[in-house]
């Protein structure tokens, strides 16, 4: 099941309902840009969804952009424009690390 948001706010509050096997998020967004989200994210505990896995996706593709997403917590980065199947196989990946009910997969 694929659900958005749409805002960091929204994101946030859907998280904790629902943790998803995997997040994907813009770096761009109103109010709040990607890099607030994936902190807020980090701070939660594994059992509000802290630990989910998340994908940035981004315009922004220089090896330093890259560096930055991923220390701010992102577990891989996606540049814009976005082929497909690229995509389809970092989120395929990414969701088999996931965690399944507290177990490794």
């Amino acid at each position: 099941m694929i659900e958005t948001a749409v805002s960091a706010e929204e994101a946030i509050m859907r998280l904790e309902q629902r943790c998803p096997d995997v997040l994907l998020c813009d770096i761009g967004m109103p109010h709040e840009d990607g890099y607030s989200l994936i902190r807020h994210v980090r701070a939660l505990s594994p059992a509000r969804g802290g630990d989910v896995p998340a994908v940035a996706v981004t315009a922004y593709g220089r090896v330093e952009d890259r560096v930055r997403l991923l220390a701010a917590g992102y577990d891989m980065h996606v540049p814009k424009p976005v082929e497909p199947a690229e995509l389809i196989a970092v989120i395929a990946t990414l969701a088999r690390r996931s965690p399944i009910d507290g177990a490794q997969p």
